[in-house]
């Protein structure tokens, strides 16, 4: 049985509400998702708000520079989206490979996925925040926090960030948002005193 899906159209906006990109994104209609058919785990750690401010105070205090796709293992189809309907086969469903936004599983998929990366070059999970990720070299130290599918960063040595956005882009595609302003609704300044 196929899922449906459907475009959602939003605007990202700055600190101050000005949009400053056009988000198009393909969307699941995971509510149609029966557990235990189409789907087993759907968990996903997540970092507590605490942990955020708490990361957020350890990298000021430091003086750390911050800056701001998962493989599901079930078999999930999906609909024609609607607009790019093959009109030659218009019966035809896509197979799902790689964690859709509105699916019961991608959460999970994604973080596994992620952590799976990090652990495979060299960075260390956290034994009681199992949303961050901690990776030294030497004298300096590089944090890693996940939020869904947002991620902060900082180190203590600007090319640790720089080798970090590096990594995260040979294996992902994403975006940098450059030096971090604003996460979850924390006004984030960054001074050069920390």
């Amino acid at each position: 049985r196929a899922i449906s899906t459907k475009w959602v159209y939003r605007n990202k906006k700055d600190e101050r509400g000005i949009v400053i990109r056009n988000k198009a994104r393909l969307v699941a209609q995971g509510y149609t998702q029966e557990e235990g058919i189409d789907y087993e785990e759907v968990f996903a750690p997540v970092a507590r708000i605490e942990a955020i401010r708490l990361f957020l105070a350890y990298a000021s205090f430091m003086g750390f520079m911050a800056f701001l796709y998962g493989t599901i293992k079930e078999k999930v189809y999906v609909c024609q989206p609607p607009g790019f309907e093959d009109l030659y086969h218009p019966d035809k469903v896509y197979k799902v490979v790689k964690a859709l936004y509105g699916l019961h599983q991608a959460p999970r998929a994604w973080y596994e996925t992620l952590a799976t990366y990090l652990l495979e070059n060299s960075f260390q999970r956290g034994t009681i925040d199992q949303t961050l990720f901690i990776k030294k070299q030497k004298r300096d130290i590089l944090l890693v926090q996940i939020y869904v599918d947002n991620i902060i960063f900082g180190a203590t040595n600007k090319y640790l960030c720089k080798s970090f956005e590096k990594l995260m882009k040979d294996k992902f595609q994403m975006s940098s948002m450059g030096e971090l302003t604003f996460f979850l609704g924390l006004q984030v300044k960054q001074k050069k005193d920390g």
